[in-house]
């Protein structure tokens, strides 16, 4: 799924390196920002083993449920997840691996373990419905999509397609720029410069020519190799505003114009580790970044 007019060439003169690592400890909410991360097989430590379902075992997101980008998570000793919220107590969650599972709705994945009552009321009281968190498994081997670029034996947290977004500086400028472009053509007033975190990145990556990881195969990030599965193709979640929870028209609306083949727009790039991992496999901000 790669636009047949992008060149697989990468020059030995670009230095291309990490800038921003992040982690979502749980599905939809806020991120964490990361110096290092430890890489294992269905991703970075701590990344998408929680998840929020409601009392059928329906996956809920903040594709429908925006509140979830207001929340936050933050990764406790062993696995937990400390919830936050502004204005909130916080609640501290424990892993709970001595739970019966229950049936869930991801696909590749029919049952997870469910926190308990406590977190369940604490979500639901800020989202205003009946939501239940819970928590994939340590054994749990939900495979990456063939449709998405999966092979045999690989594995995937609770993220939608595969284990790592990675997103670029010098393409998110070039969005920047065609989003000014379109807002001036359209006599409107340009929006506030784009962040990563409307497309919620792993890894954000400097120094590549604009787009150059639409070609790309594979990644060598510091010792840590990985394969490139797919360009990412980009939803609704991009268009709700972090401060505001409100949607609107950018960045889809400048994406298509500029970034639309096979039926969809594109913004970033999936990868999944190359195994087997090394014990110590992590990867750090400053890391250099090796295209193949």
């Amino acid at each position: 799924m790669t636009p047949p007019e992008v060149s697989r060439e990468v020059g030995p003169e670009v230095a291309v390196r990490v800038s921003a690592l992040t982690a979502y400890p749980v599905k939809s909410m806020a991120g964490v920002d990361l110096d290092v991360a430890v890489v294992e097989e269905q991703g970075l430590r701590g990344d998408r083993r929680w998840a929020v379902v409601d009392p059928d075992g329906v996956k809920v997101t903040a594709r429908e449920e925006h509140a979830l980008l207001a929340l936050r998570a933050e990764p406790m000793e062993g696995g937990g997840v400390r919830l936050l919220a502004p204005g909130s107590d916080a609640v501290d969650v424990a892993v709970p691996r001595g739970a019966a599972s229950v049936r869930v709705g991801f696909s590749g994945q029919d049952r997870a373990h469910p926190a308990g009552p406590d977190a369940d009321a604490w979500l639901s009281e800020r989202v205003g419905r009946a939501l239940r968190l819970v928590w994939q498994g340590d054994a749990v081997h939900r495979p990456i999509r063939p449709d998405m670029g999966g092979q045999d034996g690989e594995r995937n947290s609770l993220s939608d397609a595969a284990p790592l977004h990675v997103t670029s500086e010098s393409s998110l400028q070039r969005l920047r720029d065609w989003m000014v472009e379109t807002a001036l053509e359209r006599g409107e007033e340009p929006a506030e410069p784009l962040r990563h975190d409307r497309f919620r990145p792993n890894v954000v990556i400097e120094g590549a020519e604009p787009f150059a990881e639409d070609g790309w195969r594979s990644v060598l990030v510091g010792d840590v190799p990985f394969r490139v599965t797919m360009v990412c193709d980009r939803c609704v979640m991009t268009t709700v505003d972090r401060a505001e929870l409100s949607t609107a028209k950018e960045p889809i609306r400048t994406l298509a114009r500029h970034r639309r083949w096979d039926g969809a727009t594109w913004f970033g790039i999936r990868l999944t580790p190359v195994l087997p991992l090394a014990a110590d496999a992590v990867i750090r901000v400053g890391d250099a970044v090796v295209p193949g």
